[in-house]
């Protein structure tokens, strides 16, 4: 499944399909910092370890960035929670 990215001047998501069929949105703050505020999965993909695939998109891309995440979604909060390996964009 391939996860893309679009970004603007101060937003940007990691979505799957177009129309998105699961997407999650971050805000940018500042040079070093995205807080991702919502992560959403459509039913048809909902139980398919979509979620955690969108998360882990966005740590790559902060790590290549060299930028932190700040997780105010629930759902992104508890992978963080659960995946130690991933925390260290935090």
């Amino acid at each position: 499944m391939e996860i893309l990215h679009k970004e603007t001047d101060t937003k940007g998501s990691f979505y799957v399909g177009d129309p998105a069929l699961a997407e999650m949105t971050y805000s940018k703050a500042g040079d070093n910092l995205i807080i991702i505020d919502h992560t959403e999965v459509g039913e048809e993909l909902k139980g398919k370890g979509v979620g955690l695939q969108l998360v882990k998109a966005a740590v790559e891309f902060a790590r290549n960035k060299k930028i932190k995440i700040l997780p105010l979604c629930p759902f992104a909060k508890s992978v963080f929670d659960k995946k130690e390996e991933l925390r260290d964009v935090l």
